[in-house]
């Protein structure tokens, strides 16, 4: 494969203000592989950061979801080929044509498209799940039918609840939901999310609740739909104010907190091996999940759809040829 001399990459200098720059290809490493990036996620965990923008005189390399083509290898790489399809872990400088990555970080994409086989936040999505550890014929609350949101439903579908109810305040999110096989939709601009659950358990409660919308709101319902010593996964990233909790009744309720965030790397890695293992072997799908798609020099237009959130959206990812 031939590899150019020279890069684009994007770089934040300010608020809301991408900059690309022109710079060498770098050169991997000997337990490393350079990968030509073919998409690389927009996260709403980088959101923040684009709005703040860096510090002054400073500047910010984001992107953190890759999945692309094997380039060039390190003298010491193992297990690849120039040439291989893979997502991999980076934790910054994704928003470019090229990055180096440890072999040991690359997994398999198999055959489907590569802008859906971003294996970072599907890596969190497999964490989060096993971490709750839904179990066979259990009634599961996933608050929330964003890209997390999906993921989730779909990995726990793959757990054999007895149902799963989604619940949203947009139209189109429980549509594509609807779509996943999930046993009921609640738009809860219009009907009780804690009256849906108590009718469809027999006023238990949900056995495992899922909040992915990183909302007060969501926190809060969490508390009111699921039974006494049941989980609540916080898989939802909670930015901004302090949240407010009932934590009398928490504690009354004998809840499991189970926080799906996670630093490991070991972790990290198991999550994206599994969830790759997963979409390459055709048992997950991603299809119809990357609604927006954006060239490098329109990096902030990506992040802008991703704080508006416009009716059909559910991810972006930045699509180089």
């Amino acid at each position: 494969m031939t590899v150019s001399s020279d890069m684009r990459i994007a770089v934040l200098r300010g608020r809301e203000r991408f900059e690309i720059d022109d710079v060498p290809v770098p050169r991997p490493r000997p337990d490393e592989v350079l990968v030509r990036v073919v998409a690389s996620g927009v996260c709403a965990g980088e959101l923040d950061r684009w709005a703040e923008g860096p510090a002054a005189a400073e500047e910010l390399y984001l992107g953190h979801e890759v999945s692309g083509v094997v380039a060039e290898l390190g003298a010491e790489a193992a297990g690849l080929a120039v040439g291989d399809r893979v997502g991999v872990w980076v934790t910054e400088r994704g928003f470019a044509e090229y990055v180096t990555v440890r072999a040991a970080h690359c997994f398999p994409a198999g055959a489907g498209p590569l802008d859906e086989a971003l294996a970072e936040p599907l890596a969190c999505a497999v964490n989060a799940v096993e971490l709750a550890a839904p179990r066979l014929g259990d009634d599961v609350v996933v608050i929330g039918a964003g890209f997390m949101g999906h993921l989730v439903q779909a990995l726990t579908a793959l757990r054999g609840p007895r149902q799963v109810i989604v619940a949203d305040t947009r139209p189109d999110a429980l549509e594509r939901a609807g779509r996943l096989g999930t046993a009921r939709v609640v738009d809860v601009t219009r009907e009780s999310l804690a009256d849906v659950v108590r009718e469809r358990t027999g006023g238990r409660g949900a056995d495992v609740t899922f909040e992915c919308t990183g909302t007060q709101a969501g926190l809060t319902t969490c508390g009111d739909v699921t039974r006494m010593s049941g989980t609540i996964a916080i898989v939802g990233f909670h930015l901004g104010a302090p949240r407010q909790l009932a934590l009398g009744h928490w504690n009354w309720m004998a809840f499991s907190i189970a926080n799906a965030h996670f630093r490991d790397p070991e972790t990290i890695l198991r999550g994206m091996e599994t969830g790759m293992r997963l979409v390459s072997s055709g048992v997950l799908s991603m299809a119809g999940l990357v609604t927006h798609r954006f060239p490098l020099e329109r990096v902030d237009e990506a992040f802008a759809t991703l704080r508006d959130k416009p009716a059909g959206f559910v991810k972006a990812v930045i699509a180089l040829p």
